[in-house]
């Protein structure tokens, strides 16, 4: 196994296994993303997604195979082809080039929506407050929300949580961003606020992993589906032929189902 993937590839999985005790979550997955990519990972609840995406920066440990961030392993150091986990403050400096968006938005309750964004590059990077503030309204009303930058969580619709989540993983100027389900608490008017972000970073060429049930995610702002089924990768197509014709008779019967319901 090489050591290191190219250079241009934002993310590469190779190999990647993920197992609790006897219970696999997926086993010996292998992909690239190149730099501006935008990946839908797709597939039945319990496929992997949200756990693959989680293993990307860490938050979930790797059972097999490795993980590589724009050259950079994962989580690990390599010495004599062994792996050994590197210390928590190397993994939070890994981190800070990973943002992450969860589903459930996780936005601090007690900050506004300004104070929320400018948190990281405060507390982390150690910015003047001045600075953070100016970037965090740049990213507010990048989401469209700057005149809700005093507004508290709970003063603030779910697509609007959800945006100034997306707007606070921004701050730390992530070279990839993960969203784990970013429309799925969210009802249908709501979920298309969102879905215009994503839309607008991935025209800015904003390199990004999505798990997502959410088609019309997938479908409109997605480069290329992955779908996972069965304990691994069992579809990696371009978006456009994943949506009009699927290779496999699960991903068929996967999309007619979710496309009925829609």
């Amino acid at each position: 196994m090489s050591t290191a993937p190219e250079q241009s590839h934002a993310v590469s999985m190779v190999g990647v296994s993920k197992k609790w005790g006897a219970v696999s979550a997926f086993t010996d997955v292998t992909f690239d993303v190149p730099q501006g990519e935008v990946v839908a990972l797709l597939g039945p609840s319990g496929a992997g997604k949200s756990t693959l995406l989680r293993c990307v920066n860490h938050l979930e440990t790797i059972s097999a195979g490795r993980i590589y961030v724009h050259g950079d392993l994962i989580g690990y150091r390599l010495e004599k082809e062994a792996l050994y986990e590197l210390t928590d403050a190397d993994i939070s400096r890994q981190r800070q080039k990973i943002g992450m968006v969860f589903q459930h938005f996780n936005l601090f309750k007690h900050m506004t929506a300004l104070q929320n964004v400018m948190s990281g590059p405060v507390h982390v990077l150690k910015r003047s407050k001045a600075e953070a503030a100016e970037l965090a309204l740049d990213l507010l009303d990048k989401v469209g929300l700057k005149a809700k930058a005093g507004a508290y969580p709970s003063e603030l619709s779910g697509g609007q949580q959800q945006r100034v989540a997306i707007a606070r993983a921004l701050a730390m100027r992530p070279r990839v961003l993960l969203l784990d389900e970013p429309t799925s608490a969210l009802d249908p008017e709501l979920a298309q606020e969102v879905v215009e972000t994503i839309r607008r970073l991935a025209e800015e060429g904003q390199t990004m992993l999505i798990a997502t049930h959410d088609m019309s995610l997938a479908r409109d702002v997605a480069d290329r589906v992955i779908f996972m089924e069965g304990g691994g990768l069992a579809e990696d197509a371009p978006s456009k032929d994943f949506f009009t014709a699927p290779k496999s008779e699960r991903a068929r019967q996967f999309l007619a189902r979710l496309l009925q319901a829609h």
